[in-house]
């Protein structure tokens, strides 16, 4: 009894309440399928092991990398992350279940299982790998061309995937998936690295106009540079969502870097006059606009790629009322794409306005643990880094989030750790072992661990 009590005191205090909510999250993620199953098809299918015991076992695996190379790591993070994505499962299991009485071989549940365990097991190996996020400001540059690199895959022939006039995807043989995931983790490098490098350039440097200090013009060339760049995503790849989240995230650096609103101010005003400019001449732009402002006109509900989904959505949202109509309760599966663009409101309807608040509070302590760790951080380099991986979660949510809510227009962007798809679990699940090595690597008063 004595050795089993000095061996527990000897574990890291961080990763036993870690693996204390984990195993919350594994209790939870069995209940979750378990209604659904009773609540559509009236009884417990043997496949329900296979869905949960697959996620699980991935995320104890990552726990238990956590423990031998990175104990000091944040205890949240993880069990915040595992939660989401087993939520998202659930969800698009359960439109499976009825789903299948029409399609058989609709299997979009199980190959998000398989997904959520490469994502997972890709992430651990990040983590393993990478003992100091700091090495990564020898590689500033090169993030930026693997970028861009990944960036034009898409648009390239034989390997481009076309979907729906979208130039997102790159298929090879059997697997498809969308580097521009991949891409946003290589422009946080990039943007932090760069933003370091010339913060007091872009901060204290010019001369004042009115009060205001203007940088020189060939400092204010990566703004304009980013600004064609996040254009020519929306032109050539006809992607608006992933646009604002380039030229958005840049911004928010650039501001954290400098402190000097005027930057944002500025992109701002170029952003929305490109915007406004884009509505003008490209069809599938000013459609979208058109759909958010006017859904319920006959014009736009009866229009190829029009509101009927957005409409379909706030229906659901308003079915489901305060308290939800309960997981399997719904009628979620007449949402087009309700396990993908629209699985929030899957979610919202089965789950109420209760249930949506208490998912978006999940989001915004995963986002307030990264401000955290940023703010903890003595070096500029972590501190952007940490924010950029923060910040591009909290901006992709409020894309998506308030396009099916119609605060901003749809714009094809996917849920983090919620929505199908097996580009973005792999690419946010890489960012929260990111986030873990850098809380890992926080000062530490003294010898004296946290």
């Amino acid at each position: 009894m004595a050795k089993a009590t000095g061996l527990f005191r000897v574990m890291p205090k961080k990763r036993n309440l870690e693996l204390l909510m984990l195993l919350f999250g594994f209790g939870l993620f069995a209940f979750e399928l378990s209604q659904v199953q009773l609540a559509t098809i009236q009884i417990l299918r043997e496949d329900a092991w296979f869905i949960w015991a697959l996620p699980v076992l991935a995320a104890s695996v990552f726990h238990l990398v956590l423990r031998f190379k990175a104990s000091d790591a944040d205890p949240i993070i993880l069990p915040i992350g595992f939660l989401l994505n087993s939520l998202g499962i659930t969800m698009i299991y359960r439109l499976d279940l009825v789903k299948a009485l029409d399609d058989p071989d609709r299997t979009v549940g199980e190959r998000q299982v398989i997904w959520t365990v490469i994502a997972i097991v890709l992430a651990a190996a990040v983590l393993w790998l990478v003992r100091s996020h700091l090495s990564f400001r020898k590689y500033i540059y090169s993030a930026m061309a693997l970028g861009i690199v990944l960036l034009i895959l898409p648009l390239l022939p034989v390997i481009g995937n076309p979907t729906s006039g979208a130039h997102l995807s790159v298929r090879i043989g059997p697997i498809s998936f969308q580097p521009g995931e991949l891409a946003k983790i290589a422009f946080i490098v990039f943007f932090a690295g760069y933003l370091t490098s010339r913060r007091e350039a872009l901060a204290v440097v010019g001369r004042k106009v009115l009060g205001i200090r203007i940088p020189p013009a060939r400092e204010l060339g990566p703004i304009v540079f980013i600004w064609l760049a996040s254009l020519g995503v929306l032109v050539l790849q006809r992607d608006l969502g992933t646009s604002l989240l380039y030229f958005g995230l840049f911004l928010v650096l650039l501001y954290v870097a400098t402190g000097r609103a005027f930057y944002v101010l500025v992109g701002l005003v170029m952003f929305v006059a490109g915007a406004l400019i884009a509505s003008r001449l490209m069809n599938y732009v000013g459609d979208r606009v058109s759909a958010w402002l006017d859904p319920l006109s006959d014009l736009n509900y009866g229009a190829i790629g029009g509101s009927y989904q957005l409409v379909q959505s706030m229906f659901g949202l308003a079915h489901g009322g305060l308290f939800g109509t309960g997981l399997g309760g719904g009628l979620p599966s007449i949402v087009p794409l309700a396990e993908s663009d629209f699985i929030i409101s899957a979610i919202g309807e089965e789950l109420g306005l209760v249930g949506f608040f208490a998912l978006l509070s999940l989001y915004m302590v995963l986002v307030a643990r990264a401000l955290r760790i940023a703010n903890a951080h003595a070096d500029d380099f972590s501190k952007l880094l940490a924010v950029g991986l923060g910040f591009v979660i909290a901006l992709q949510c409020f894309i998506v989030i308030g396009g099916v809510l119609r605060v901003v227009p749809l714009t094809g962007l996917t849920t983090p750790l919620l929505a199908a798809g097996g580009s973005s679990l792999v690419a946010n699940w890489i960012i929260i072992a990111l986030l873990l090595r850098l809380s890992d690597t926080l000062p530490k008063p003294g010898t004296v661990s946290e």
